[in-house]
C-alpha cells in the first residue's frame, strides 16, 4: 500500500534523509550516523519514505542501499505546480492593485 507523501515530507527528519540520499545512495546505518536517534527510528523513517515511493532500495550483499526516487518527487512537483500558478496569479493581481492604489494616492 502506498503511503501518504504529505505525511512523509511533513517530518523534518524524513526531509533531512531525502536531502542526504539525493546526492548518493546510503545504507540505514550510514543514515543513522547523521541523526541523534536510534538506527531503528531511522529505519522507521526510511520505511515511510519507501512506502510512498520517495526512496527505492537495492540489496548489495547483506546491505540494503536506499536511493532517492526523483520521478516520484517530479510527480509531486507537477501536482504542486497548479497551486503555484494560482498563487502567482493572485499575487500579481495584488501587486497591480497596490500599484494602482499607490498611483491614485500620488495624484491626490
Amino acid at each position: 500500500m502506498k503511503g501518504d507523501i504529505f505525511q512523509a515530507i511533513a517530518d523534518p527528519t524524513r526531509r533531512a534523509i531525502l536531502v542526504l540520499i539525493a546526492t548518493q545512495s546510503m545504507t540505514p546505518n550510514a543514515l543513522a550516523e547523521h541523526f541523534d536517534t536510534s538506527r531503528q527510528a531511522v529505519s522507521k523513517h526510511i520505511k515511510v519514505l519507501a512506502d510512498c515511493e520517495l526512496l527505492t532500495q537495492n540489496k548489495v550483499g547483506r546491505e540494503i542501499h536506499y536511493y532517492f526516487n526523483p520521478a516520484k518527487m517530479k510527480e509531486f512537483d507537477h501536482w504542486l505546480t497548479q497551486f503555484k500558478k494560482h498563487w502567482e496569479d493572485r499575487f500579481n493581481q495584488l501587486d497591480q492593485l497596490l500599484i494602482n492604489l499607490n498611483s491614485d494616492s500620488d495624484e491626490n
